[in-house]
């Protein structure tokens, strides 16, 4: 789930009682995208390809930011895939505070839906909240979260997983039966490979993966990805 905290002053962004501000440590981090080179990058939330239409406060450049420890597990991963000449695209990984924060200004503003067809058809925005769509934090500001699929690594396309990444509805959870037989078996041959080096899948999400051992469990960031 996106999990999302609220926070204004006098009608801006700005970092939430409890929350750290920038100008943390960011020596726990590294750049996934220097560290693994195979990896291939897409952050979604750093340019309009999202449900929102618009780059999200925090994203100064389309880089995968994670704690070292989940580069490291993530390492192994690409390389098992690369066995079966498959591999990683992310789409996002650590997600600062006030990207959260900005998830809600979006939320809270009715008259804007234009990518309601392609990330929400099915459900209405104000109950975006109830539905657990989105809620008030996020374990992507922890830095050990991510938002990730498989690609060939041949042709560089994405394997089918039966819908698209970010899509607001039951079609996204993994073991939803209504998809495809090969989508399904493609869900669960990139959780089966994550949960063996050390990630745990969320329920809801195809694509979310937490790694267990998180060095920073109680922490949220709010330092720009840049």
């Amino acid at each position: 789930m996106r999990h999302i905290s609220v926070c204004f002053l006098a009608g801006a962004l700005t970092a939430c009682a409890g929350l750290p501000a920038d100008g943390q440590d960011r020596s726990g981090f590294a750049d996934a995208g220097k560290a693994i080179p195979s990896l291939v990058v897409e952050i979604r939330y750093a340019g309009s390809e999202n449900f929102t239409g618009r780059p999200i406060a925090g994203y100064d450049a389309p880089v995968c930011l994670l704690t070292s420890d989940a580069v490291a597990a993530l390492a192994r991963v690409q390389v098992k895939f690369s066995e079966f000449g498959l591999g990683l695209k992310v789409f996002d990984c650590y997600r600062p505070a006030r990207a959260v924060a900005d998830f809600a200004v979006w939320a809270g503003d009715p008259a804007d839906q234009k990518r309601k067809a392609d990330y929400y058809p099915n459900v209405d925005k104000s109950r975006l909240f109830e539905l657990g769509y989105i809620a008030e934090r996020s374990g992507h500001s922890r830095g050990s979260t991510l938002d990730v699929t498989l690609v060939d690594v041949r042709s560089g396309e994405e394997l089918d997983m039966g819908g698209p990444y970010d899509l607001f509805d039951t079609r996204s959870w993994p073991r939803e039966p209504e998809v495809a037989p090969q989508a399904r078996a493609n869900r669960m041959l990139l959780q089966d490979v994550m949960i063996a080096n050390g990630f745990r899948p969320l329920k809801e999400e195809w694509w979310h993966f937490t790694l267990n051992q998180e060095p920073y469990p109680d922490t949220y960031f709010d330092f720009a990805v840049r």
